[in-house]
């Protein structure tokens, strides 16, 4: 089987509710795209129920089988089982040092390594991006500032940094943080959808033109951002 991710640096239903093209994207990578099977995972919200009703209002019966896993109150017993029968699995943001914490506790992390190696497609944005990384740079300690967390499901390679434009402090800090060691990776600005199969990026999706990505490194001279080519989804 092979393994997708489509990591999101913003944008989506929970951004841009008027704009599906990103959505549309990530349905089109499912191995049913007849009426998906679609999970989202609102974990790193702390399984806000407003934020679970806005995928279901966007994710409705015309476009898709929603459903929601909970695991503050969790109803769902075996979970390798529920997340390997779905087609897509969509995390939603907050705190990404939260949401790998009671993945690690409830045994979902080794879940949703099975459904990947299955050929479930894996998705977020924001903490929903950060997850699938080795590293990442998150608020998820102080909302006033970002820092390094190096703790993440490891699923690809590398660091993220989500909400490159769409945050003050976001550039800065992971260009200083790549800078002094911390792994080098790719940051994505709101609207962006960087698509990995099998560890390797195949496409950096946009819903909003003039939208960028970057791979960023450390290098004999300092920190490269390598901007990456960037396609936008309403020229299709």
């Amino acid at each position: 089987m092979t393994g997708q991710i489509l990591a999101l640096g913003g944008g989506g239903f929970s951004m841009e509710p008027d704009n599906p093209l990103l959505d549309d994207y990530l349905l089109s990578l499912a191995r049913n795209t007849e009426r998906p099977r679609v999970c989202f995972v609102p974990t790193a919200s702390g399984d806000a129920e407003g934020y679970s009703q806005r995928f279901r209002d966007a994710f409705g019966p015309d476009r898709a089988e929603a459903s929601v896993l909970n695991l503050f109150q969790r109803e769902v017993v075996d979970l390798e089982e529920f997340v390997r029968g779905q087609d897509v699995i969509y995390v939603g943001g907050g705190s990404t040092a939260n949401l790998l914490a009671v993945w690690r506790v409830h045994g979902l992390d080794r879940a949703l390594k099975a459904a990947y190696d299955d050929g479930v497609v894996l998705a977020g944005i924001s903490a929903g991006m950060n997850c699938w990384f080795e590293a990442s740079v998150t608020d998820s300690f102080d909302v006033n500032s970002l820092a390094p967390l190096e703790d993440g499901l490891g699923l690809l390679p590398g660091s993220a940094c989500p909400h490159y434009d769409g945050e003050e402090l976001r550039r800065g800090t992971y260009l200083d943080l790549v800078g002094k060691g911390f792994p080098g990776g790719y940051a994505a600005e709101d609207s962006v959808g960087l698509h990995f199969r099998d560890g390797e990026l195949v496409a950096a999706v946009t819903s909003t033109p003039g939208k960028a990505a970057y791979a960023v490194r450390a290098g004999d001279g300092g920190v490269v951002e390598e901007p990456l080519a960037v396609r936008y989804l309403g020229d299709q």
